[in-house]
């Protein structure tokens, strides 16, 4: 695109560095050192914008767009946007359909709560992403421990409760530009692993195009539409997680004010229907004017993107690997581990093993070479004490 990009990150092995023009070790969270390397940096080049894909920081990027007085999502989008308990509560007040929600803040609260409403219900924190601290409720579930580790995981311990809603859940992926809107993602998320996982609630990737009907997927959207704008969202791109019913149609969890990660933006989508998401989002945070029409789907294929799930333990072998990868219809195959590493039970989607994208001509072709992949796949690990 002819773009100089400057990637932060407080990693100083970031992966991103290596596709960077320049880069900087900071902190994301950290908007005052951020606007200080900012100003500091204009002083020699001029920054057209600031984004992120991935990563829960929209205040951040409203501050530093702010700044820049370039294109993004004001303040109090970012606010809405990132505190779960707000957000939910802007909807109700625009008329987006929602859970049953309420904040808790002690476990006592919780108690009472399962007594009048039963365990269909999901405890998380108020201010996390990447399913940390995110738990659902069973009957044989330690209500303290549950309710202690969600507030343990918010940055501000704060924790709130919902009801558990069953249906087809969907992660989506919509551009908002003035009067525009449109939804190239409806990825249908997996959690096949759920059993194994509980009480956490990690989903296993997604597969595109989705099982939901035309005019499922027109009411989603027309809900999706209601909820972006309800937080604000002018131009840019709304993430969000919903859950179709037949009996309440669509429902909306959540919503990002930014790009997905995981290989949603960056894969799913694409294989799928051909559209860069991406280059749109770049695009209008920059302050161009977007083709629109690059939005339209250029084919329909299938695509399934999952992840691994090995036995908790040091990391002894990993096989299949290359026989996999040779498949032209593998797009991707991440592993975040070393031989000799300790590879934890997953708690979270930051503690994932792996995972891997394929397409196929169709859905069901898709789904069928991922289950191909994980047959191929051998990783062996064996138990000891962390290291």
């Amino acid at each position: 695109m002819g773009l100089f990009v400057i990637v932060a990150d407080i990693n100083p092995n970031s992966i991103g560095f290596e596709y960077a023009d320049d880069h900087v070790v900071l902190s994301t969270r950290n908007v005052d050192d951020l606007l200080d390397f900012v100003r500091s940096y204009r002083k020699c080049r001029s920054i057209d914008g600031a984004m992120t894909m991935g990563s829960e920081i929209p205040m951040s990027v409203a501050i530093i767009a702010e700044e820049l007085q370039s294109p993004a999502i004001s303040r109090k989008t970012a606010l809405w946007a990132s505190d779960k308990l707000a957000m939910k509560q802007r909807w109700v007040e625009c008329g987006v359909p929602v859970p049953w929600f309420k904040e808790i803040s002690s476990v006592d609260e919780l108690h009472k709560i399962v007594r009048e409403r039963g365990y269909s219900l999901v405890v998380k924190p108020v201010d996390r992403s990447g399913a940390r601290g995110v738990f659902r409720l069973t009957e044989n579930a330690d209500l303290n421990y549950l309710f202690e580790n969600s507030k343990k995981d918010s940055y501000t311990g704060r924790v709130m409760v919902e009801e558990y809603i069953a249906g087809s859940q969907e992660s989506t992926e919509s551009i908002v530009y003035d009067d525009f809107f449109c939804t190239p993602g409806f990825s249908d998320r997996n959690y096949d692993m759920n059993s194994v996982l509980t009480p956490n609630i990690i989903e296993n990737g997604g597969t595109m195009p989705t099982n939901l009907s035309p005019e499922e997927q027109r009411r989603f959207e027309d809900v999706l539409e209601r909820a972006a704008r309800a937080l604000g969202i002018k131009r840019g791109v709304a993430k969000g997680d919903g859950v179709y019913t037949s009996k309440r149609g669509p429902v909306m969890f959540e919503m990002a004010a930014r790009l997905s990660g995981g290989y949603m933006s960056s894969g799913l989508i694409p294989v799928s229907t051909g559209i860069n998401i991406v280059e749109t989002m770049i695009d209008i945070t920059v302050g161009n004017a977007p083709d629109l029409t690059k939005l339209m789907p250029r084919w329909s294929r299938g695509a399934a993107l999952r992840y691994f799930f090995p036995r908790e333990g040091i990391l002894k072998n990993i096989k299949g690997a290359k026989e996999v990868q040779n498949q032209h219809w593998v797009h991707a195959l991440d592993v975040n581990y070393s031989e000799g590493e300790y590879v934890p039970f997953p708690k979270s989607h930051r503690e994932r093993f792996g995972g891997f994208l394929v397409e196929g001509e169709t859905r069901t072709e898709a789904e069928a070479r991922a289950k191909w992949v994980y047959d191929t796949i051998r990783i062996e690990t064996e138990s000891g004490p962390m290291k």
